[in-house]
C-alpha cells in the first residue's frame, strides 16, 4: 500500500477558475422525471455513475435520482413502471455560470453537498460543478518575487 507522506513546506493551492462556467462539466446527462425506476436504474448503470440530475419537460432541474434512491425503494420500484419523481431526492442545489469559483466551493462546503448544478437565467441546466471538477482547477500559488 501507497501512502501520500506530507512534505515540510507545503504550497498552498488556488482555484485557476474564476467562474462556475469555467469549472462546469457541461450539458451534463439527465433522466426526465417522466422516466420509471427500471429505465433510471439502466441509465446509472450504463454510464456508470451514482446519480443523475431529473429534469422537468423544459429542462429545468427538479430533483437528483441516485442508486441509493433505487435501493431504498427496491423490491418495491425494481424494474417496475414507478416513476422517478416518486423516487428523487427533490431538494436541488443551483447556481448561475457567473457564480465565482470561491462562491461555488463555499456553497458546497457550507451545504456539504459534492455537486452543484449549474442553471442559465432560465433555469435551465446547463452544467454541473462536482467535487471533481474543483479539484481539478485546482493549482499551486505562484511565488511573488521579492
Amino acid at each position: 500500500m501507497k501512502t501520500l507522506r506530507s512534505r515540510k513546506s507545503v504550497k498552498e493551492l488556488v482555484l485557476r477558475a474564476r467562474t462556475a462556467a469555467e469549472m462546469m462539466t457541461p450539458n451534463p446527462v439527465s433522466i426526465g422525471q417522466e422516466s420509471v425506476a427500471s429505465e433510471a436504474a439502466a441509465f446509472l448503470t450504463r454510464r456508470g455513475i451514482s446519480a443523475a440530475p431529473v429534469i422537468d419537460e423544459a429542462g429545468r432541474p427538479v430533483g437528483v435520482v441516485s442508486r441509493s434512491n433505487l435501493l431504498a425503494h427496491y423490491p418495491k420500484a425494481s424494474a417496475d413502471r414507478t416513476p422517478v419523481r416518486a423516487l428523487m431526492t427533490p431538494k436541488i442545489f443551483c447556481v448561475r455560470p457567473y457564480a465565482t469559483a470561491r462562491e461555488v466551493v463555499e456553497i458546497m462546503i457550507s451545504l456539504g453537498v459534492r455537486r452543484l448544478f449549474v442553471v442559465d437565467d432560465s433555469d435551465v441546466l446547463i452544467g454541473v460543478v462536482s467535487a471533481l471538477d474543483v479539484v481539478r482547477h485546482l493549482r499551486k500559488r505562484k511565488r511573488r518575487a521579492v
